[in-house]
């Protein structure tokens, strides 16, 4: 029997999208059938990461005996997709039906569907060959998972900065208030020298000094995956030629010599959630950017990060089957498509709106959102998609995560984008997830923090030296 069964039309269908089909609601219907089987044979994941830390996950699919039992493959590589992307791992145990498992097999090999996925979770993020290990349920290995404190260091005299792929943002901090705030717009990806970022990103940095009676500590964040301050993989250097790399990989070390001050640099996705927290006083809290790509970033109910991934941007959260096709994995249906600029700017000629040749990304969005504030009926279903997209991808990270807040940030939630995306977010969930809806509290920050939160909270994340 065919998998698209299962991909359900929502009840709020986005007013630019009409093909739309939830991840969260394939899942739900999914596991629906599965109870009305009246019984399911188990499918159990770990994926282990660099340092021996594993996650593990565990669900149910139809017997090999079920007449849905076709749709048990498509089910099981999308949840492994959203699993690796979420948590990250270079090696994966998947437990379960031989078929199932003999299908995740292929599609994550060197030739596979997602060969992509293969090379980038293996020797690019955690420099092991990726490794997957068909077994069966009871020889999946248990969970070791690891959580770290980050961040909260307020006092004395700090910068924080964020990288985005269209503007960089700085702020100096004094005893955790901001003196000083800056956006600069900037092109990195499409630099081919190292010396241009190191050059722009340290002008930032000379900028929030002037602004500071001395510098103790820098805390940063950037899209990207970071492994003690080095650059594993990240987008703002993809213009940068493999031979020259090496400068890339030692950039921010490079940077704190010179300072000569404890420097911290993560994933942008975990400062969000980090500003989250802090300005909520609360914990439980997804972090979301919709920015250049999505960032996302989760604190745990007990106030700390893990070492996973947060990778949410390559998570797929539609299921349509013509889903617009990232450009790097060419995965269809991931967040990175549906919750950016490049959401924005692939809405845009449906929307009835053009957008002038030559311009940058950020002057790009500019031009829309200065149509959205002028009324434009198309500019404002931009946003009403993206904020049905996001209830719906809402629910389906709360199958993964704890969930009492969620924070909304990023350039793209600036001006009466905000409102709207949470507007049709809250629709969605109080129409189709009243459950999820009377328990989950999404936030707006006022104007100032949703464009330089990150880099406030960033400046936060190295202890002074002496106190580590």
């Amino acid at each position: 029997m065919n998998p698209q069964f299962f991909l359900v039309k929502p009840s709020i269908v986005p007013p630019l999208d009409a093909g739309f089909r939830p991840a969260a609601l394939a899942h739900s219907r999914f596991r629906e059938e599965l109870r009305m089987a009246g019984r399911g044979e188990p499918l159990v994941f770990a994926l282990e990461r660099a340092d021996g830390s594993r996650s593990r996950f565990e669900t149910s699919v139809f017997p090999d005996s079920h007449p849905w039992a076709a749709a048990n493959g498509f089910f099981a590589e999308r949840l492994l997709k959203f699993l690796l992307w979420q948590r990250g791992g270079w090696k994966v145990w998947a437990g379960g039906p031989p078929a199932v498992t003999a299908h995740l097999a292929s599609c994550y090999s060197p030739e596979g569907e997602r060969s992509y996925d293969f090379h980038f979770m293996g020797q690019e993020v955690y420099g092991q060959p990726f490794t997957l290990i068909a077994c069966r349920p009871e020889e999946v290995p248990p969970e070791q998972e690891r959580s770290r404190s980050l961040g909260r260091h307020l006092e004395g005299c700090r910068i924080g900065f964020d990288l985005g792929a269209s503007d960089r943002k700085v702020s100096a901090v004094i005893d955790g208030q901001a003196v000083f705030s800056e956006e600069v717009i900037w092109e990195p990806r499409r630099q081919t020298d190292p010396e241009y970022h190191y050059r722009e990103i340290m002008a930032s940095l000379r900028a929030a000094m002037a602004h500071l009676p001395r510098l103790d500590a820098v805390g940063g964040s950037s899209a990207g995956v970071f492994v003690q301050n080095r650059v594993r993989v990240a987008s703002l250097f993809r213009g940068i030629p493999q031979e020259q790399y090496h400068r890339v990989f030692d950039l921010f070390p490079r940077i704190q010599r010179e300072l000569g001050v404890p420097l911290e640099i993560v994933n942008d996705g975990e400062v969000t959630a980090l500003a989250g927290s802090m300005s909520l006083e609360d914990n439980a809290v997804l972090g979301i950017a919709l920015g250049s790509s999505q960032a996302g970033g989760y604190v745990t109910p007990e106030g700390e990060i893990t070492d996973w991934l947060n990778e949410l941007a390559f998570a797929p959260v539609d299921y349509q089957p013509e889903a617009p096709q990232d450009e790097w994995s060419g995965d269809r249906g991931v967040g990175a498509l549906y919750f950016s600029q490049q959401c924005v700017f692939r809405l845009a000629p449906a929307a009835g709106i053009a957008i002038p040749a030559g311009r940058t990304d950020a002057e790009r969005l500019k031009v829309v959102q200065e149509k959205l504030e002028a009324g434009h009926p198309g500019a404002r279903q931009i946003w009403e998609t993206m904020g049905t997209y996001m209830g719906y991808a809402l629910a389906h990270y709360a199958d993964f995560l704890t969930l009492k807040h969620v924070l909304l940030l990023g350039r793209c939630t600036s001006g009466s984008g905000g409102p709207l995306l949470l507007e049709w977010s809250r629709k969605v969930l109080d129409r189709e997830f009243p459950e999820l809806f009377s328990r989950l509290q999404i936030h707006l920050p006022d104007e100032k923090i949703r464009r330089v939160g990150q880099s406030i909270a960033a400046a936060s994340l190295p202890p002074l030296a002496g106190n580590r």
